[in-house]
């Protein structure tokens, strides 16, 4: 909360953290920690099944076992056709099942995790995280070798990240099916931008001075401070929110350019909503852009799980990105990545209002 509340109060960039952790503990390569590292201890020859959450506030994490792959066969509680890998890319809120066979000599292997950052703008912690998987030793003889470390991709390796990201798929078979929604009704198409606002005298510790904030279709939103927007909604209370959240972006320009206008960089203030009629199926496409400092967007929608029909880099284009969705097994996710530079396709039905009470 102290980091928080300085990064609001400052308008900078948050204080990078001192270290990733892994069920609490930061591991073997921190000066701190390793006493208290965390052991998974296995028999040879089992087959454990892992649920790894990505518990970091915005760090997209590589995460690995040494000598051993992961099957992952769940993805935030959905199942997945079974994707097997060395390394597996989590991003923040996203939960992953992976199946963990116990095949190799009985010995110590370390599980990793690090940051990955698409990003040479934005400072981010670039140490590695450390926990052991032990082989449960019949002899009881203390083993004689230090565990051995996985290989993880370097920071900025994007192919890696999105290689990842795209090889999930739906299980979607006669026991597991699925509903893809193909009749849309509702279509948004909206920018995710990192902005800035500006401060009196220069005051503030973001760029040239300035506030840093965040906007999607040029609004940031303001979070009403009386009363919430659901319980506003529910009783009628005018004056919390305004409806018409647009649906395309109001500024049209080359979002993923790199020099963009400096005006661009301000997007209005507002609490401003979408309302779907209950029933309505919705398409979603987040587009990011390269103001202030183009990133990778953890996205999540509240309440709903969605299916991630498409991914890109580059402007969306409506007449030719569509035609390359996947409709047939697409994941089935409530996080998910928008790249740096590129773009998101997701798809839901908006049959979950929630009730105030």
């Amino acid at each position: 909360m102290e980091v928080f509340e300085e990064f609001v109060r400052t308008g900078g960039d948050p204080n990078v953290s001192d270290a990733h952790t892994i069920n609490g503990q930061p591991g073997d390569l921190y000066p701190c920690s390793k006493s208290a590292t965390f052991k998974l201890f296995v028999d040879e020859n089992k087959t454990y099944l892992l649920r790894i959450v990505n518990a970091a506030m915005n760090s997209i994490l590589f995460f690995s076992i040494a000598n051993h792959n992961l099957t992952v066969v769940g993805a935030d509680g959905s199942y997945t056709k079974p994707v097997t890998r060395d390394c597996i890319t989590i991003s923040p809120g996203q939960t992953l099942d992976a199946l963990l066979l116990t095949n190799q000599q009985v010995g110590q292997y370390y599980m990793a995790a690090r940051a990955y950052s698409s990003s040479p703008a934005v400072a981010f912690d670039n140490t590695t995280t450390t926990a052991i998987v032990q082989y449960n030793n019949r002899n009881s003889t203390p083993f004689s070798s230090p565990p051995i470390l996985p290989y993880l991709p370097y920071y900025n390796d994007t192919n890696a990240a999105f290689n990842f990201f795209d090889s999930l798929r739906s299980l979607a078979n006669e026991d597991h099916p699925i509903d893809v929604p193909k009749n849309i009704t509702t279509r948004l198409i909206s920018t995710v931008s990192v902005n800035t606002f500006p401060c009196p005298n220069n005051s503030c510790e973001g760029p040239n001075g300035t506030r840093l904030a965040a906007s999607m279709n040029n609004i940031s939103f303001v979070d009403p401070t009386t009363i919430d927007i659901l319980e506003a909604y529910y009783y009628h209370i005018n004056g919390v929110f305004r409806e018409g959240f647009p649906d395309f972006p109001p500024l049209v320009y080359n979002f993923t350019g790199e020099d963009l206008p400096l005006i661009l960089q301000t997007p209005k203030r507002g609490t401003k909503v979408k309302v779907f009629d209950y029933g309505s199926i919705v398409e979603c496409i987040f587009q990011g852009t390269n103001l202030v400092a183009g990133i990778d967007h953890p996205m999540h929608l509240h309440g709903f799980s969605f299916y991630i029909v498409g991914r890109g880099f580059g402007n969306f284009n409506q007449d030719k990105d569509p035609l390359n969705y996947n409709l047939v097994d697409p994941p089935h996710r409530n996080t998910v990545t928008v790249p740096i530079s590129g773009w998101t396709a997701i798809r839901f039905k908006a049959n979950n209002p929630g009730k105030y009470s």
